[in-house]
């Protein structure tokens, strides 16, 4: 079964949280895809994903790019696995491909956003019931993941 982990943000903004976790992610050697709703937020990230750290960068491409079959980290609009990624992010509310597909579905949500946390909720009950290892992750003050669940 696929390990499906729900990110609730509280403290911080996606542009702050996704980078650390698809570093560690690319640390691990794990081809990574990202998922968004509009392709104005892929270019967004993609140009966030380039300067959000001046001692180095995230190496990525997006959908659109050339070669996005083989870039480590695909920012994508699509539910296609174009990188044969092994780890999935959905973020913005964007709607998930089958689970199956992936060892990780990583699902990052915005806890101020009312249709990000109702989509969370039935994606949730959904994967439960489809059998999935669950596991939910909140925000501290401090900008850290506990887990809660």
């Amino acid at each position: 079964m696929t390990e499906v982990l729900f990110y609730h943000l509280t403290e911080t903004r996606l542009e702050d949280a996704l980078p650390p976790l698809i570093d560690k992610s690319a640390e691990r050697g794990w081809r990574v895809a990202v998922q968004t709703r509009e392709p104005a937020r892929r270019d967004a990230l993609d140009t966030h994903l380039w300067t959000f750290r001046e001692e180095s960068f995230l190496p990525h491409g997006t959908d659109e790019g050339d070669f996005a079959e083989s870039q480590p980290v695909l920012l994508t609009v699509t539910p296609d696995n174009g990188n044969a990624a092994t780890v999935r992010f959905i973020v913005d509310g964007a709607e998930p491909p089958p689970a199956g597909a992936y060892e990780r579905i990583v699902f990052m949500f915005d806890g101020h956003d009312q249709e990000q946390l109702e989509a969370a909720r039935a994606h949730w009950k959904r994967l439960k019931g489809e059998g999935h290892n669950l596991t939910y992750w909140q925000q501290t003050p401090e900008g850290r993941w506990e887990k809660k669940a």
